[in-house]
């Protein structure tokens, strides 16, 4: 949004007011809240400065490679502040619904409906953006746990966990391994009588430091290295796993995954295998059912006694404030055209912006992005 509203002002495109939702300051999800998409306090970002920052306003040299939440906040108010545009931000201003104007076909524009404070306005927008994310909407896929509405302790989605302390001395399952997972069983390992980390897959593990004491992205994403990779994957993929497993022998350590290193995104954590082998996390196969106080495992095993279930398995795509005829949602999948405009509208004057996976920063994908569609929406 905030590279959006730079590239446009001064191009042949008005300011006109960006809508947050419910945001209440620049870089709010960084801010952790109860009852919304937010992050948990000890979040340390797994992409370094130097790769993540936007190309017209670096990170301060003083801010550590990788940094906390709040570091990452201070940018984005910096941003803002730098380039004047708060001015152009609702914050507190939820998005109710957004439909095609009645003559969307000559014009191209956009009903949206906004709350602020109880009071419902409406608008009209030449050109809409959605900026809100991935990570909003859990996926909490219940019925492929057989048992859990018995379960007599607590169970929840990763996205409620804020901070460690509620489950001093308790047993917790964490089930999934991607990084918010593995976030959590380290933090919670300091307080936890035991915690167990499940998983159905498996996963390649990397750690922020690389060779030489370098951020791992900047080693590894370079164009040398992505033309070794496109060349010969076999070989890469071989080179990459026998690297991290001279770290941790995945097999041992009860990680490895069945898909090559570079096969899907892998999981970022410095402090996984010391928790692994001081027997502080136990490393255990998916669950197949739940009783009221026991959870049983693919391998035979069970655990008895469980006190808390987090559920660290994700989020679906939605978009319950737009129309359905503009952008549907089918399987967690969304038809974009170069993964931001939708392919079947009759005028290109709204865009997805974020909506991939890189492996890397999404601040840098998410600038190139707007700017394209700023010039799109501009007729370029």
């Amino acid at each position: 949004e905030r590279s959006l509203a730079h590239t446009g002002i001064g191009q042949g495109t008005e300011p006109a007011d960006t809508v947050g939702e419910t945001l209440q300051d620049p870089g709010d999800k960084e801010v952790p809240e109860d009852d919304r998409a937010s992050i948990y306090n000890s979040v340390i970002i797994n992409t370094s400065k130097e790769m993540m920052c936007y190309s017209d306003y670096p990170i301060p040299e003083d801010y550590p490679n990788y940094m906390h939440n709040s570091k990452v906040l201070q940018y984005f108010r910096q941003y803002g502040e730098h380039f004047q545009l708060l001015k152009y931000i609702q914050f507190k201003t939820a998005v109710c619904s957004i439909q095609k104007h009645q003559d969307f076909l000559t014009t191209g524009q956009w009903d949206v409906v906004t709350e602020s404070e109880g009071k419902q306005e409406k608008h009209v927008f030449d050109a809409i953006l959605v900026c809100i994310g991935h990570h909003t909407h859990p996926k909490l896929p219940l019925h492929s746990f057989p048992g859990i509405e018995n379960f007599k302790g607590q169970y929840f989605h990763s996205r409620d966990y804020k901070t460690a302390e509620p489950f001093k001395n308790k047993r917790v399952i964490v089930i999934g391994i991607g990084n918010t997972a593995v976030d959590l069983v380290v933090e919670l390992s300091a307080v936890a009588k035991q915690v167990f980390l499940s998983t159905r897959r498996g996963a390649w593990l990397l750690n922020r430091v690389c060779d030489n004491g370098f951020p791992l992205d900047i080693v590894l994403f370079s164009r040398f290295y992505a033309i070794l990779q496109n060349a010969f994957p076999g070989l890469i993929n071989k080179y990459l796993e026998n690297k991290v497993n001279s770290r941790v022998d995945h097999d041992n350590f009860g990680l490895k995954p069945k898909h090559r290193l570079l096969g899907q995104h892998p999981t970022i954590s410095d402090d996984l295998p010391n928790r692994i082998i001081s027997g502080k996390v136990l490393m255990k196969t998916n669950v197949t059912r739940f009783t009221e106080t026991d959870a049983f495992f693919e391998d035979g095993t069970v655990e008895k006694d469980i006190d808390v279930v987090i559920f660290a398995t994700g989020y679906d795509f939605s978009f319950p404030f737009i129309d359905e005829s503009v952008i549907k949602v089918e399987h967690n999948k969304v038809s974009l055209y170069k993964m931001i405009f939708p392919a079947h509208l009759e005028k290109p004057t709204m865009a997805f912006i974020g909506y991939i996976q890189p492996i890397g920063a999404i601040m840098p994908v998410s600038e190139i992005q707007a700017r394209w569609a700023t010039r799109v929406f501009q007729g370029k």
